[in-house]
């Protein structure tokens, strides 16, 4: 399972590039809002100058022909760049439109199998599932992304499946372990991934055990 960095956050980005362990970045417009930026396209190209993968700009259009316009400027900033386009009837169809031409699709805000299915069948190149919003209204979300994964297997859909809304590290034991491709987590979440009181513990009692022998 690959770990894409879901933030807009320029620091936070260059922080886990040095890990070497990001392979992709998941941006929406509530997270570049949040950084103070009304710069999408700047924000988007430092990022894609930073990692060398998937990132994820979505579209804010309502109508097909809109989104479908809208996506193809997007896509035209950086050739790693994959347009969010959120499961919808709209959505759908500009998928439908934009896969063929080439252009790399993250269907968006999908709740159940049934869109994945749906978003496969379009073309995406990706579908997130949104499992801490499931969890947050009584749903098992990785379950439903476990369900997903099995389908397209089933299915041999190219489309690969991004766990999202991710909320704590279990979250990310759990994708792995339903087979997600790729999980998107927020810095935070990845800093959580990374730290064990144990390992912590063991790191300060090597270094103490090592001085008391005269290497200090």
């Amino acid at each position: 399972m690959q770990i894409f960095l879901d933030t807009a956050n320029i620091e936070e980005i260059r922080k886990a590039a040095k890990l070497g362990i990001i392979r992709g970045v998941t941006t929406n417009p509530s997270l570049v809002a949040k950084e103070g930026s009304s710069d999408l396209k700047g924000v988007i190209q430092e990022i894609a100058s930073i990692v060398d993968g998937p990132i994820s700009a979505e579209v804010l259009s309502q109508t097909p022909e809109e989104m479908i316009k809208e996506a193809e400027e997007i896509s035209s900033w950086s050739p790693s760049i994959a347009v969010k386009i959120p499961v919808s009837a709209a959505g759908l169809e500009a998928t439908s439109a934009l896969s063929p031409k080439g252009i790399k699709v993250n269907m968006t805000l999908c709740f159940s199998v049934n869109q994945a299915i749906l978003a496969a069948a379009a073309g995406a190149a990706f579908v997130s599932p949104f499992v801490g919003r499931l969890d947050d209204i009584g749903h098992n979300g990785m379950e439903i992304v476990s369900d997903i994964v099995e389908v397209l297997k089933t299915y041999q859909y190219p489309t690969r499946v991004i766990a999202a809304s991710i909320r704590h590290p279990l979250h990310c034991v759990l994708a792995a372990k339903a087979g997600a491709h790729i999980a998107t987590v927020p810095y935070k979440v990845l800093i959580q991934m990374i730290e064990h009181p144990l390992t912590e513990k063991g790191i300060s009692r090597f270094a103490a055990d090592w001085q008391q022998v005269g290497h200090g």
